[in-house]
């Protein structure tokens, strides 16, 4: 069986979403939140993590898209262990500036709207069109 992780806010944004590891540490950045060698680190991160692994968006260009695709969401692909690895240093970002993280797992992440070697972007399930009877 297959099974995905993500890495999200615990909490909602004030669009109601639930952004994912890189924004949560991304939006600490452009809220000037980091010091100075936080900031640093994470602009380096940022680049090996654009060059280990594809943008979803340059195969799908729209998989984002809100109208046809609400609530998209990437989920890594448990196989993709070495995404992880590079993935425990924003959450311990994360965690010393104090922002809630939550780990998720699923087998089902709702509709696949692009997929590739690491990674699916889904849209959730919506309660009233896939809720089992």
């Amino acid at each position: 069986m297959r099974t995905f992780r993500r890495f999200q806010s615990a909490v909602p944004n004030r669009r109601g979403t639930y952004p994912g590891v890189f924004a949560l540490a991304n939006g600490l950045e452009s809220a000037g939140r980091l010091t100075a060698a936080d900031a640093a680190w994470l602009r380096r991160a940022n680049d090996r993590a654009n060059a280990t692994y594809p943008d979803p968006t340059a195969a799908t260009p729209d998989c984002y898209d809100r109208a046809l695709n609400p609530g998209a969401r990437s989920w890594f692909r448990d196989s993709a262990e070495h995404l992880f690895v590079l993935t425990d240093p924003y959450l311990e970002l994360l965690d010393r500036y104090e922002v809630p993280w939550v780990e998720l797992r699923t087998s089902s992440p709702g509709r696949i709207v692009h997929e590739d070697d690491v990674q699916v972007v889904a849209v959730p399930w919506a309660h009233v069109d896939h809720w089992l009877p």
